[in-house]
């Protein structure tokens, strides 16, 4: 063999190791996502879906009863005596459809809390009004902005503000070994106010998707993003280069399904509707639906989820400081550098390496 075509001993197994070890993270998101997008929306379909027939004569409790009776769980019929009580229904996400029958029947949606669900109970009660041989009028009680038709665009402002959140955990939790714990946390403040600063732009003076009610928009979207980072940036002390699949795991895959920017609960599986009442997803899309839309109609409790995982962050970051401080205080025989090496400061070439491996696995969805 020439001298020009020799190869160390062992590389080519080893570089094939690590290809094959890097190639698991990637496999294991391709399983992940496909679980739970497909688990969450391949097949939307109603259950207990609350809608309100109004009128309290015989007839409205007949039809309300047909119509439960119909529906077979899909929906969850009641009679309301009045228009006005029904519309406050819509407006406190207490139903998503008010059907009042009669020579001109009228349906009264609320899109701001769920276009879907409002396009499922207008295709029920369009059949209704068929049967009675009337066209229904559809009468929109809380429309979304004008640059957010669908009332999805919060969902991508989510979808958007996660992303710069967890591909910044990449960065500050790849550098740990040689950022003191106190210079990490400030990092996360800086990311976090930039990362929402970019949301509440997008969500504003970019693309309209609310026309007003902005501060407090971003005052959600900082709250949100801080806890990825805190969160993300702790785990990483005891995950090292699984920390992308962790952050992908907790704030995409069970995030993102369960956040109700798409469908709600009442057209998910039990599972996902479950995770919305205390996932961080569902605490932005359902807090800046109640800010911007409902007049603030339960914002403390979707408030007080968010604060509920910026503390759970504040607590992984203390634990994750405990954690290298019992390390560092370990004896440190056998593992120091050979003789003859030149001295740098200890990990800083293998943590470069591990951000940017880092950052090669921090995909988006």
């Amino acid at each position: 063999m020439s001298a020009g075509s020799r190869t160390a001993p062992g590389a080519p197994a080893g570089s094939l190791r690590h290809v094959l070890g890097h190639l698991l993270t990637p496999l294991l998101m391709c399983v992940g996502m496909g679980l739970a997008y497909l688990g969450a929306f391949h097949a939307p379909q109603p259950h207990e879906l609350r809608v309100d027939v109004v009128g309290s004569g015989p007839s409205a409790q007949v039809l309300a009863q047909t119509l439960q009776d119909r529906a077979d769980g899909a929906l969850s019929v009641r009679t309301v005596a009045d228009r006005s009580t029904a519309v406050e229904h819509l407006r406190t996400q207490d139903s998503f459809g008010a059907y009042l029958p009669g020579a001109s029947p009228e349906l009264v949606v609320a899109t701001a809390s769920s276009d879907t669900s409002a396009t499922v109970v207008e295709k029920v009660f369009t059949a209704v009004a068929a049967e009675q041989g009337a066209p229904l009028k559809v009468t929109n009680a809380a429309p979304t902005a004008d640059g957010d038709p669908t009332g999805q665009g919060v969902f991508f402002l989510l979808v958007a503000i996660s992303i710069g959140s967890y591909a910044s955990v990449a960065v500050i939790g790849g550098a740990g070994g040689a950022l003191p714990l106190r210079t990490r946390a400030a990092l996360v403040a800086g990311a976090s106010l930039v990362v929402s600063l970019i949301g509440a732009v997008f969500a504003g003076p970019l693309f309209g998707l609310v026309d007003h009610g902005l501060a407090g928009l971003w005052g959600l979207a900082w709250l949100y993003s801080a806890g990825i980072l805190l969160i993300g940036v702790g785990l990483h002390t005891f995950l090292k280069r699984w920390t992308t699949l962790g952050v992908m795991v907790l704030f995409v895959m069970l995030n993102f399904t369960s956040s109700g920017g798409i469908f709600r609960p009442e057209l998910q599986p039990g599972f996902f509707g479950s995770l919305h009442s205390f996932w961080n997803g569902a605490g932005f899309v359902e807090g800046v639906r109640s800010h911007v839309y409902f007049g603030g109609y339960a914002f403390g409790g979707h408030v007080l989820v968010l604060v509920l995982w910026f503390v759970a962050g504040l607590a992984m970051l203390g634990l994750a400081g405990l954690a290298e401080a019992r390390r560092r205080s370990e004896p440190s025989l056998g593992r120091d550098a050979p003789r003859g090496t030149a001295s740098r400061p200890a990990g800083a070439e293998r943590a470069e390496e591990r951000v940017e491996e880092e950052l090669e696995e921090a995909v988006g969805v």
